[in-house]
């Protein structure tokens, strides 16, 4: 999985490199600090040298200055190669669809490709984002802040150890509790989106029958599912925040008890304890940072698993190395063909099929619904390939041809009209990607569609929404 989706960073190599080197350029500044503090209050403050106090205070400011500017640096790199790395994504993504055969098609849900493109896109760009950043700064911060606590003190230091064992193990059993729910989580994403697009794109039947009713329980059941997952998978995720809590206020308690004792005894300056205190802060902060890593990874995981797979799948369709891409004449033969549209299944939708139709004759094909009618027609074209026998037009085999050479010379009226947004003229250009404006008035004419297109407003530049909704049944 990870192969597969680190593969689409592509051109965003190199922000997403210069990421981590300025985070660690940031912490870096920042550890730097608190150690500066430790050194105004004991030789300046506690001195009562002002020069000192003048001298480590720039010293301060200026790697405050140059904390913040890596640090924009940071952000804007990580910003630019988590967005990119998304668009990637879901270009790969698109991309390979329109790769996708009838048979590959029919393995996903239109809901769950959309669900893929927009929400788990968006999972994985946002845990791409914190990886760059956060999972470079929150182990740096930690092995920095530790380094100079047991420079300071390596007894009192101690206690971070133990800290960070707690957490370890608690954090390990809530993710482990929480990943096979996330997966449950965007799988019911996807019956979500599914009833949404099943309702607005049959909304006119939904009215005309007074289904509302009917239609809002059936979207309820399912956000309703959702929503229960979701508070399953967050009440155990909750409990990460009052363990987080529990660690830090222990380390705050024990590090000012034992610090204090060991400032009476002389072995810890106040400076030094102060630092301490700064440090432990980081420490602490590195760690719930590192929670909120976990968390974010344990959701993105499932997404991009879903991604993964989908830009894994292979078309089953595909042409040869050297294909044909003239075709002679319109003779069709099916030659014994067989054909099922799960290969190996054993149902067959069609059985020794042999028909041999010459170029130039009109035949028609009648049968009862669920026959075979459409499906034969669909392998004239090659959207689904036979199980056995071959069909051929032109004398060659479908399997022969350039798949685009040869679906630019099967003309097709589907049963159920599609529109896409866009003009008028977009749309009759879907058949002749070039042709005039002539020419499809023309075709209009022969159709009986003129009439009715100069009556809009803007005739053949009209603009037609999606799915045609604009048109009535007839017009479409």
């Amino acid at each position: 999985m990870l192969k597969t989706l680190l593969k689409q960073v592509g051109e965003y190599k190199k922000v997403s490199l210069l990421t981590p080197v300025f985070t660690a350029l940031e912490v870096l500044m920042e550890v730097l600090i608190p150690f500066i503090t430790a050194s105004i209050i004991d030789k300046g403050i506690e001195a009562g040298d002002i020069g000192q106090i003048y001298f480590y205070g720039g010293i301060m400011l200026v790697l405050a200055f140059l904390s913040l500017a890596f640090g924009a640096l940071a952000g804007r790199y990580a910003a630019a190669a988590s967005s990119g790395f998304a668009c990637n994504l879901r270009q790969s993504m698109y991309e390979n669809i329109q790769t996708f055969s009838f048979s590959n098609i029919d393995k996903y849900s239109t809901a769950g490709l959309v669900t893929r493109m927009t929400t788990d896109v968006t999972n994985v760009q946002n845990a791409y984002q914190m990886i760059l950043r956060i999972t470079v700064r929150a182990p740096l911060m930690l092995i920095c802040s530790m380094a100079m606590c047991f420079f300071i003190n390596a007894r009192l230091s101690s206690i971070f150890l133990v800290a960070i064992v707690v957490l370890g193990i608690a954090l390990f059993i809530i993710m482990k509790s929480v990943t096979k729910l996330f997966d449950q989580v965007f799988r019911r994403y996807d019956d979500l989106n599914a009833s949404i697009q099943e309702n607005v794109s049959a909304i006119r039947v939904v009215k005309a029958y007074v289904r509302e009713e009917h239609e809002d329980e059936k979207f309820t059941r399912a956000a309703n599912n959702l929503s229960k997952l979701f508070i399953k998978a967050e009440s155990i995720l909750a409990l990460n925040s009052p363990v987080m809590m529990l660690v830090v206020y222990g380390c705050m308690i024990s590090l000012s008890w034992l610090g204090a004792k060991y400032i009476v005894a002389g072995s810890l300056t106040t400076g030094e304890l102060t630092s301490l205190f700064s440090y432990v802060m980081s420490v602490l902060m590195s760690l719930m940072m590192l929670s909120m890593i976990f968390v974010m990874l344990t959701m993105s995981a499932a997404s991009g698993r879903r991604i993964a797979e989908v830009l894994q799948e292979k078309a089953d369709l595909t042409d040869l190395e050297n294909p044909e891409t003239v075709v002679a004449d319109g003779s069709i033969d099916f030659n014994h063909v067989d054909f099922s549209y799960k290969h190996g299944s054993g149902e067959e939708t069609l059985s020794d099929i042999d028909l041999h139709i010459k170029s130039g004759e009109t035949i028609g094909i009648i049968g009862g619904t669920g026959c075979g009618k459409s499906s034969l027609v669909n392998l004239i074209s090659r959207l689904y390939d036979v199980d056995k026998g071959s069909v051929c037009v032109g004398g060659k085999d479908v399997r022969s041809y350039d798949m685009e050479a040869l679906r630019n010379q099967v003309a097709v009226v589907l049963q159920k009209n599609v529109l896409f947004s866009g003009t008028i003229l977009d749309n009759l250009r879907w058949g002749k990607e070039d042709a005039t404006e002539e020419e499809c008035r023309e075709v209009c004419q022969q159709a009986c569609a003129d009439e009715f297109i100069e009556r809009f407003p803007d005739r053949y530049q009209t603009w037609i929404e999606q799915g045609g909704t604009n048109v009535s049944g007839g017009q479409k």
